[in-house]
């Protein structure tokens, strides 16, 4: 009898924990903790915040070193037929700025990232990104301009860069110049979190 309880304990544990809604982040680098161990990314201190708030959301992050804004359009249809998002953190383009490629193409395909996540039923968070200024100012401009309007334009949540206020930090960055270390992780939390918190009351 116990045991019978104890499965059935298990079971709804389980189905209680596959209905709870998915917060899906939907990143690069930037946001799979590369360099640093996954418990240590601001993903995963996300999934700990919300935890401690008694948030009923389950954080999946989806993220994949490299990705740039064509290779996220090209597999975000699968990504949300598998984990029906209430909310989508979309952290991608800062590849296509390193890799100088247009920002009018990263727009499009970043684009219909969005437009994807929205006839899928939901809610999207915009990351901006912006560069040094060593890649010109006209590029750094029309790159920087590309997520604001493209916020404007779909009527989404948007959080203007990523690295505020880690960037500028040398003793935040891991040695290769580029990438946050664990120290500087907390403080991109709390970036995301001025967009994403609004977003979490609504179903």
């Amino acid at each position: 009898m116990i045991g019978v309880l104890l499965i059935a304990i298990t079971l709804l544990g389980s189905a209680l924990a596959q209905a709870a809604p998915v917060i899906l982040v939907f990143g690069d680098s930037l946001s799979a903790a590369y360099g640093i161990r996954q418990q240590d990314g601001w993903v995963a201190l996300l999934q700990q915040r919300l935890r401690q708030q008694r948030s009923d959301y389950n954080v999946v992050n989806a993220s994949v070193s490299g990705e740039t804004s064509s290779g996220g359009a090209a597999r975000i249809a699968a990504t949300l037929a598998m984990h029906k998002p209430a909310i989508t953190i979309i952290e991608l383009g800062a590849n296509d700025g390193l890799r100088g490629l247009p920002a009018k193409q990263m727009s499009d395909n970043l684009s219909a990232s969005v437009h994807a996540a929205q006839k899928a039923g939901s809610r999207v968070l915009l990351v901006g990104m912006r560069l040094p200024p060593n890649y010109g100012a006209q590029y750094t401009q029309e790159y920087e301009k590309a997520f604001s309007n493209l916020a404007r334009r779909h009527r989404i949540a948007f959080v203007p860069f990523l690295l505020e206020g880690v960037a500028n930090k040398r003793e935040l960055i891991q040695d290769d110049n580029l990438h946050p270390n664990a120290a500087g992780q907390p403080l991109i939390l709390e970036t995301v979190w001025k967009g994403l918190a609004p977003l979490l009351g609504k179903r």
